[in-house]
C-alpha cells in the first residue's frame, strides 16, 4: 500500500524505510490512487507543465484586461519596467508570476496548483528558477510531484481554501509547494526541503481571503506576485541549513488553528478586509451593475 500522505515526518520516515526518495514516494501514491502507470502520471505532469509555461507567455504577450476593469496588464508593466529593483531575475520572477495568474483573472486556461487563486505561483517560480538555472523539464516534472505532497499533507493538517483557512490556506501553500521545489531543484536534501516548506509557511500565517467584489482579482494577483518572491527567500533560507526551528507539521498545524479561528468574513466571502473599503464597495457595486446591465432581459426578469 502506498504511503497516505498525513504528516511531513511520516514522509521522511517511509521514504527512508523503504530507500525511496520523496519524489518516488509521491509517484507510487498518484499511479495506486489514480490506477495508472508512470508514464501516464508524467504525462499528465507534463501537459500541465506546458500550460503553466503558456500561462506565463500568454500574460505577458496578450491583452489581460478584466470585465472588472481591475486587472489591467500589470504583468507587462512590471516586466518592461527599465530600472529593476534587485535584479532582472527577480524583477522576470515577479512579472510571470503577476501573468500566470492575470490568465486566471481573465478567464485563461491555467493549472489550479492548488488552487486558481494561487496559479501564478508554481508557473513563476519554476519557469524563472529553469532558464536561470538551467534545470531540465524532467527534473521540473518531479518537482511538480514533490510539490503535490506538500499540498496533500497542507490540505490533511490544515487546508488549501481560501473559504476555509483564508488566503494563508491558497498562496500560502502555493508557496510552500514552490519552495519546497526549488530546494529539491538545486539539490537539497529532506530537511532543508521541509525547512523551506515551514518558512513559508511562517511567513504566511494569518493572511486573509479578501477578494474586492468578490472577483479573484485583487489583491489575489499581486499577492501571487509576493508569495512567489517569499518562496525564493525561504527556500535560499532552507537551503542554507537554517532551522524554521518550529517543525513543519506543527508549523501546518498552527496554519490549520489560526484559519479554523480566522472570521468568516475574512475567508472568501468579500465581507471584510480590503473588500469592506470604501473603494472596495465602490468597485463592488459597478461590478454588480454592469453584470446586470450584461445580462439578456429574460434573465434579469
Amino acid at each position: 500500500m502506498a504511503f497516505l500522505f498525513e504528516s511531513f515526518e511520516g514522509w521522511k520516515k517511509h521514504s527512508e524505510e523503504h530507500h525511496r526518495s520523496l519524489v518516488e514516494v509521491v509517484l507510487e501514491y498518484e499511479m495506486e490512487q489514480r490506477g495508472t502507470k508512470e508514464a501516464q502520471i508524467r504525462e499528465g505532469l507534463a501537459r500541465a507543465w506546458e500550460v503553466m509555461k503558456d500561462a506565463v507567455r500568454t500574460g505577458l504577450e496578450e491583452d489581460m484586461t478584466s470585465r472588472s476593469g481591475m486587472i489591467n496588464n500589470g504583468a507587462k508593466k512590471v516586466y518592461r519596467y527599465p530600472t529593476p529593483v534587485l535584479s532582472k531575475e527577480f524583477q522576470h520572477l515577479i512579472a510571470r508570476a503577476l501573468a500566470a495568474k492575470e490568465v486566471n483573472s481573465c478567464m485563461g486556461r491555467i493549472v489550479a496548483a492548488p488552487t486558481a487563486g494561487a496559479s501564478g505561483i508554481m508557473p513563476g517560480v519554476l519557469y524563472t528558477l529553469q532558464e536561470i538555472h538551467d534545470i531540465s523539464d524532467e527534473k521540473i516534472l518531479d518537482a511538480l510531484l514533490l510539490a503535490a505532497g506538500i499540498a496533500l499533507i497542507i490540505e490533511q493538517q490544515a487546508s488549501i481554501a481560501g473559504a476555509v483557512g483564508g488566503c494563508q490556506a491558497e498562496t500560502g501553500t502555493a508557496a510552500a509547494m514552490a519552495a519546497g521545489s526549488i530546494v529539491y531543484c538545486l539539490g537539497g536534501n529532506t530537511n532543508q526541503i521541509f525547512n523551506a516548506v515551514a518558512i513559508t509557511i511562517q511567513c504566511m500565517l494569518g493572511l486573509v481571503c479578501d477578494p474586492v467584489a468578490g472577483l479573484v482579482e485583487v489583491p489575489c494577483v499581486v499577492r501571487n506576485a509576493s508569495a512567489a518572491a517569499i518562496a525564493n527567500s525561504s527556500a535560499q533560507i532552507g537551503l542554507a541549513d537554517v532551522s524554521s526551528v518550529i517543525p513543519v507539521d506543527e508549523v501546518i498545524e498552527a496554519m490549520g488553528e489560526i484559519g479554523a479561528s480566522m472570521e468568516t468574513r475574512y475567508k472568501e466571502t468579500a465581507l471584510g478586509g480590503l473588500a469592506a473599503t470604501r473603494t472596495g464597495q465602490k468597485i463592488s457595486k459597478k461590478v454588480l451593475i454592469r453584470d446586470i446591465e450584461v445580462l439578456p432581459d429574460e434573465e434579469v426578469k
